[in-house]
């Protein structure tokens, strides 16, 4: 395998965006790590469990990590593929159908240790509701949280990560915004249960972005980013820094202040505009270490850092600007 260097930020990108560059047969996930590791600087991956990764091709997607010099970095659960678990997976009101999806979860966590992982995402999207009268909110909550402890116990040495987002595909997500999702893990009270932040999650929830981190910071553990970027109205997965780069700089500055040292995910969707995958990436990676080096001479600025505290906007959106664009 080759060598990884150290001290360095890893990335990772979102897996399916490279399937625009193969021809229909060969879309598999060997195929795509393969063009995963020609980018550069992408040295981590996030695999989708069931439909990346499961018991029946874990074999070969070990090999093909330790050919293309990628690590695992983690799993990520999608109940979607089934249509059973339309109407809920942790929440469905069958317990039969329940129970299923904490198996197939259960089984994600063996795999993730199995290949060396050490996270697990949760992205609970059909856990949630359309209509008034349609779901019993009390015992919904209490069945994802009963199911997530059980999971979280399959098996401490895997981190479980929350990622919410306000709704898609159910109008309304049980775990939309970063204060019910720190209730959640308040609840649950596990040392391997934490959250993901999704940069464009957090702006649909009308939420800011460094914000959001330094709250799960001070209640929980900040398991995993998703850089991306967007207008705030739905999951846009546009490129880092094009819509909020003052906002992604925060953010890289509040990473920074609390230490965090995961992977950088860009989750981003260039095929869904039909956009060279790897010029894409190759941007988002350039975008996000421009940002974080400016990130990184404003946290140290005593003018910044005082105008901050006296909430002098005016005085600040200057400084920021002149490190972001140029006295």
């Amino acid at each position: 395998m080759p060598a990884v260097q150290l001290n360095r930020q890893r990335y990772a990108a979102r897996l399916n965006a490279f399937k625009a560059a193969l021809p229909p047969g060969r879309r598999d996930v060997p195929h795509l790590l393969e063009l995963v590791a020609r980018v550069g600087k992408l040295d981590a991956a996030d695999l989708n469990f069931p439909d990346h990764v499961s018991a029946a091709n874990e074999a070969a997607v070990r090999v093909a990590l330790e050919a293309n010099g990628v690590r695992l970095n983690g799993l990520a659960m999608r109940y979607y593929g089934e249509p059973e678990f339309a109407i809920g997976a942790f929440t469905n009101p069958d317990p039969a159908i329940r129970q299923k999806a904490i198996d197939q979860t259960r089984e994600a966590i063996d795999i993730c240790a199995r290949l060396g992982a050490r996270q697990l995402t949760l992205w609970m999207g059909q856990d949630g509701f359309d209509y008034a009268f349609q779901v019993d909110y009390t015992r919904a909550w209490d069945d994802t949280i009963s199911a997530m402890a059980e999971v979280a116990d399959h098996n401490r040495e895997i981190d479980i990560a929350i990622e919410y987002k306000p709704n898609d595909p159910r109008a309304y997500s049980l775990m939309p915004d970063i204060g019910t999702t720190l209730l959640a893990t308040r609840e649950l009270d596990r040392p391997n249960v934490g959250v993901t932040l999704d940069f464009a999650h957090v702006l649909h929830a009308d939420e800011m972005p460094a914000y959001a981190a330094g709250l799960v910071a001070r209640n929980s553990r900040l398991l995993g980013v998703h850089l991306n970027d967007g207008y705030g109205k739905r999951d846009d997965g546009l490129m880092v820094g094009t819509v909020h780069p003052v906002a992604t700089v925060e953010l890289f500055v509040e990473l920074d202040r609390i230490g965090y040292d995961g992977v950088i995910y860009f989750d981003t969707f260039p095929d869904l505009s039909g956009m060279d995958p790897f010029e894409e990436v190759r941007t988002n990676i350039h975008m996000a270490e421009r940002l974080r080096s400016v990130a990184g001479k404003l946290r140290t600025n005593r003018d910044l850092a005082a105008a901050i505290a006296r909430q002098d906007a005016a005085l600040s959106q200057r400084i920021v600007a002149g490190a972001l664009y140029g006295e």
